[in-house]
């Protein structure tokens, strides 16, 4: 078990790490904004080029099998930073984070302020929770330089509003880019902070979030002649419900049918490609600024993106569903004491993030947390592992995942089924099929309960219709 001692040490006890008193480990979280598992050591892209990232994981226990929240920026992140998933909240949409502690009446404690009221010194930098962060919810706010550019004065390939789809090589240079300064920012902190007290460091990267710009550099670690498309189906659609179809539509976001007629897919490939390796080399620069500072050997160093991303998959290069490539996502934890380059398939969820790490700094509980502590994963990557992976996106809609499946069911009672052993790509839906009855009931245990309405502070953006009439509809009956 996961113990830990009255006075001040650190023990390595096979795979158990031991934290007490004042000698509490610090924490870096480092965040990165639509990066879906096209990492190298989660192998969902064969060209892809992450050496940072990659060296992270050899030093921790990468979750094969994580999943967010929501696939949406906004409401994934205030579940994982409050602890609380969107069924309890009401926050299905888009929140801003003055309003954030809204519809819990206040009586919410945000992940980084549980750590200030337990003697810690909280800091951040760039995008953790949606824009910037709710007042008072670190002790020292460096700020986030808002949007997602530098962008080019027109437009390169995508002309469609409101989006920031596109894709370039831009500007010239990396110090040019919003993330080269946060991670210039955490290098400084990291080497300046003293060790007389510990420290919840959080960086958040906005890369590869959309438009897909980067420095030709990182462009051209991917000839274009040489991308490796990922998998489609042109016909992956005949399977599936009607509201699968109405739900995740997105008519401002390209097709996966259009960047084939236009010649543009292998390009948009490209793109995306060049933005993580960029990010990755961000996520080194913070990463080498830890170990020079004298803190590596007492820092938990945990990454996780806020949602995946389709770059052609399912017939679209959006989030926005409830398919693998829009939830499942790059989740580590390096832990002092912990044997690093291991890997646990065991289904979690980012919704564990507060609990686990409350758990491994000796933390008091958060009884509003909603999620589970990953420790036991952590200290046995092949442990037993019963829980279940719930990503919700609006009321009613909801993906459940296991080791082997996924489940979908939709707000009218529609459902999808994959084998994702035997079907990765989700090309064959089983939800229809009489043998699969057991294996849907137990994925349907882990579905809630009881849903709270939309908040009134809570809206999905524009571009779905079925989205757009739910505004409506609150909008006039508030």
């Amino acid at each position: 078990m996961f113990t830990r001692s009255l006075f001040f040490l650190c023990i390595i006890f096979s795979n158990t790490v031991v934290f007490a008193g004042s000698d509490r480990p610090n924490i870096l979280m480092i965040s990165i904004d639509d990066l879906n598992d096209w990492v190298g050591c989660m192998d969902g892209h064969p060209d892809v080029k992450t050496p940072n990232i990659d060296r992270l994981a050899e030093r921790g226990v990468l979750f094969e099998n994580a999943h967010c929240p929501v696939p949406l920026c906004g409401p994934s992140r205030a579940a994982i930073m409050t602890g609380v998933s969107p069924s309890s909240s009401g926050i299905y949409g888009q929140i801003s984070d003055e309003d954030l502690s809204k519809p819990f009446n206040g009586d919410i404690v945000y992940l980084s302020n549980w750590f200030s009221q337990n003697g810690y010194h909280t800091l951040c930098k760039g995008k953790v929770f949606h824009r910037n962060a709710p007042e008072g919810a670190f002790q020292e706010n460096a700020g986030r330089v808002l949007g997602f550019g530098p962008k080019p004065p027109k437009r390169v390939k995508w002309h469609k509003l409101p989006t920031g789809t596109d894709w370039a090589a831009f500007p010239d240079q990396d110090e040019a880019m919003i993330d080269y300064g946060t991670a210039q920012w955490a290098a400084k902190r990291l080497k300046s902070l003293d060790k007389k007290n510990p420290f919840f460091m959080a960086v958040g990267f906005i890369r590869p979030h959309t438009p897909f710009y980067a420095p030709q550099k990182w462009f051209d670690l991917y000839p274009v002649e040489h991308i490796t498309l990922p998998p489609y189906k042109a016909d992956d659609f005949d399977d599936l419900p009607e509201m699968a179809l109405e739900l995740t539509f997105m008519r401002q976001m390209p097709s996966t049918e259009w960047a084939i007629k236009s010649g543009e897919w292998k390009n948009i490939v490209q793109a995306y490609l060049a933005c993580i390796s960029f990010v990755d080399d961000c996520v080194g620069t913070v990463l080498d600024a830890l170990d020079e500072s004298g803190h590596a050997e007492n820092t938990i160093v945990v990454l996780w993106s806020d949602h995946g991303y389709h770059i052609g998959e399912k017939n679209r290069v959006s989030k926005h569903s409830l398919w693998e490539r829009s939830v499942r996502v790059p989740l580590i934890f390096s832990v002092p004491g912990i044997s690093g380059g291991q890997k646990t398939d065991g289904a979690t969820s980012l919704l564990d993030l507060y609990p686990t790490l409350l758990d491994l700094c000796g933390l008091p509980r958060n009884s509003k947390n909603e999620g589970v502590s990953v420790v036991p994963l952590i200290e046995n990557p092949s442990a037993e592992w019963n829980h279940l992976a719930l990503t919700t996106y609006g009321k009613g809609n909801h993906s459940v995942r296991s080791r082997d499946y996924r489940y979908i069911v939709y707000e009218d009672g529609s459902e999808e089924l994959y084998d994702m052993q035997r079907d990765p790509n989700e090309w064959t839906n089983l939800a229809m099929k009489k043998n699969y009855a057991y294996m849907k009931k137990h994925l349907r245990s882990a579905l809630p309960k009881h849903e709270k309405l939309w908040s009134r502070w809570s809206k999905h953006p524009a571009g779905n219709a079925y989205f757009e009439e739910l505004n409506r509809k609150r909008d006039e009956n508030p």
